[in-house]
């Protein structure tokens, strides 16, 4: 069962072109009600064979595409745990299934590459942060949404203050060694030092630091996807201001979660880490909305409702910031080559949701996207963006 992470979410917008399915279905996740997840799976995929065959695919190849998610109705043990949603991804030798923390409405969409904007609430520019939680014990890295937290693998991180002086007195050991052998080797001897002894308070701060330096090192060289999101850190309270000490990342958040994280879960971590960045974040949507107004307002060329400008702003890197509506569709066709756009009334063989292209354009160029309610995009249109220049 695949996880949906940036970079996964980043790869299903690069898809190459070709015959894709995009489907979305909200489950059960408990009481007998379960038992309806597979059967509502079945006739979405029968949707689904529908709008292949009426875009001019042949029966064998339709019902090769779909096998893999048909085989997903005769496994027991994948619908276990069901989480709020089930997005599912189908190309030519691409099979994704992704159960998400996400009220998800059903959907299938059928084009020459996937529909991506319904799972744009778990990647918005205003969701994203990073979860560090601190203790002599363990260290643990989240990458956080507004919906959940997923743990982070480190590696070649000390993870326990304990591994962390391992490493330190080796590396002593070893110029401890080095500077015996030199002349005036007795000096060398004074050199050496040794964490972790004599246990005085001085001392216990320097092994902490000591520790937390290579933390932050293994950090840096873990190179962080995205160093503009916030930190969160958890631990004890005397430790928290001894990491900001040592630490490079530029967006550490002054508040933290106090306490032993150690026996913490993820979901209680996520919960109290939320209260914390949601007001930053909300703060951030509001200013851009603001912005938006004050350039729509001075007619400003910065700033548009249109959304054949937009998609053509989009394609070219100049969206800054992008809102579109997320329950909406319009059909129609882009030409990168000539940056013409075309609506259709009615879906097409050729047909792509357009808002969908205008957000993957701005993902994949850096520009912050929201999919929000259509009464929520600045002037109630399908879509409003402020350009970079």
């Amino acid at each position: 069962m695949a996880t949906l992470s940036q970079s996964e979410f980043k790869a299903l917008i690069e898809q190459p072109p070709g015959p894709s399915l995009s489907l979305y279905m909200p489950t059960y996740r408990k009481g007998a009600e379960v038992q309806q997840n597979p059967i509502q799976l079945r006739n979405l995929l029968r949707e689904a064979e529908q709008k292949f065959l009426a875009r001019g695919l042949r029966h064998p190849d339709v019902a090769s595409l779909l096998e893999p998610t048909e085989a997903l109705l005769t496994r027991p043990i994948f619908w276990e745990h069901p989480e709020a949603g089930l997005a599912v991804f189908l190309a030519p030798k691409v099979f994704k299934a992704y159960p998400l923390p996400l009220p998800l409405e059903k959907l299938v969409v059928v084009a020459d590459r996937f529909h991506i904007k319904p799972l744009l609430p778990l990647f918005m520019a205003d969701g994203q942060f990073y979860l560090l939680t601190l203790s002599q014990n363990t260290v643990r890295l989240f990458q956080g949404t507004r919906f959940s937290v997923q743990e982070v693998a480190l590696k070649d991180i000390p993870t326990s203050l304990a591994e962390a002086m391992r490493y330190t007195v080796a590396e002593k050991q070893v110029q401890f060694h080095t500077a015996t052998q030199a002349p005036g080797g007795q000096g060398g001897r004074r050199q050496a030092l040794f964490f972790g002894d004599g246990g005085e308070r001085g001392q216990e701060k320097t092994n902490l630091l000591e520790f937390f330096q290579q933390v932050d090192e293994g950090l840096r060289r873990h190179k962080l996807r995205e160093a503009r999101w916030p930190l969160v850190l958890a631990g004890v309270e005397y430790l928290l201001p001894l990491y900001r000490e040592v630490s490079t990342y530029a967006n550490i958040l002054p508040e933290g979660i106090p306490g032993n994280p150690d026996h913490l879960s993820a979901q209680t971590l996520h919960a109290r880490a939320w209260k914390i960045v949601e007001p930053i974040f909300q703060s951030a949507q509001q200013g851009a909305l603001e912005h938006y107004s004050e350039l729509a307002g001075s007619g400003s060329p910065q700033a548009s409702s249109d959304l054949k400008t937009i998609l053509t702003a989009a394609y070219v890197g100049r969206v800054h910031v992008l809102w579109v509506a997320r329950d909406q569709i319009q059909w129609g066709t882009f030409k990168p080559e000539t940056t013409q756009t075309y609506f259709h009334q009615a879906p097409e063989a050729s047909s792509i949701d357009l808002l969908d292209l205008a957000v993957a354009y701005t993902v994949l160029n850096g520009g912050a996207a929201y999919a929000v309610e259509l009464e929520q995009v600045p002037d109630h249109h399908l879509a409003a963006a402020v350009f970079r220049y």
